[in-house]
């Protein structure tokens, strides 16, 4: 009768480990299948990927430049030519403020939570009110050319 106590795995479904430096008559005593010597052969060893035989590696070889601005801020970018289409094709009201979480549910962007910035491509005919977190000031002026208004958050 099977119960919890005495449950075992099925019949060929786990396979014995090699038992290495158990003697000659395994087949894996002596050098117990790590070759002759050498610092392969001793414990504590890794085979560093990034080692090449002793000569200059790769990754010293070729030169390091530049750097890594911590201050830099990432933007998720729209064309004012794309807000225009949106509003065409019915996604999006000029009536009402255009602003990321409007832009996101309309199909313009494709992250809610990064920052918008608003680029200058193209023209817009529509009267909008857009609340962004950055825009051209070739953008700007088109929005304000055609009667909307531009709000920057802080």
């Amino acid at each position: 009768m099977k119960h919890i106590g005495n449950i075992a795995f099925a019949p060929g479904s786990v396979k014995k480990s090699k038992r290495i430096g158990r003697g000659t008559g395994s087949g894996h005593g002596g050098t117990s299948t790590r070759g002759h010597k050498g610092a392969g052969a001793r414990s504590g060893t890794k085979n560093k990927a990034a080692f090449e035989g002793g000569q200059m590696p790769i990754s010293r070889r070729l030169p390091k430049f530049g750097f890594t601005n911590i201050h830099r801020v990432e933007f998720q970018v729209i064309n004012i030519a794309r807000i225009q289409e949106l509003i065409e094709l019915g996604r999006l009201s000029a009536a009402s403020v255009i602003d990321r979480e409007a832009l996101f549910n309309a199909g313009g962007i494709s992250k809610r939570s990064m920052l918008l910035k608003v680029l200058g491509n193209g023209t817009i005919s529509s009267s909008v009110n857009i609340q962004v977190d950055g825009i051209t000031q070739s953008a700007k002026t088109k929005i304000e050319q055609a009667g909307g208004s531009v709000i920057i958050n802080e």
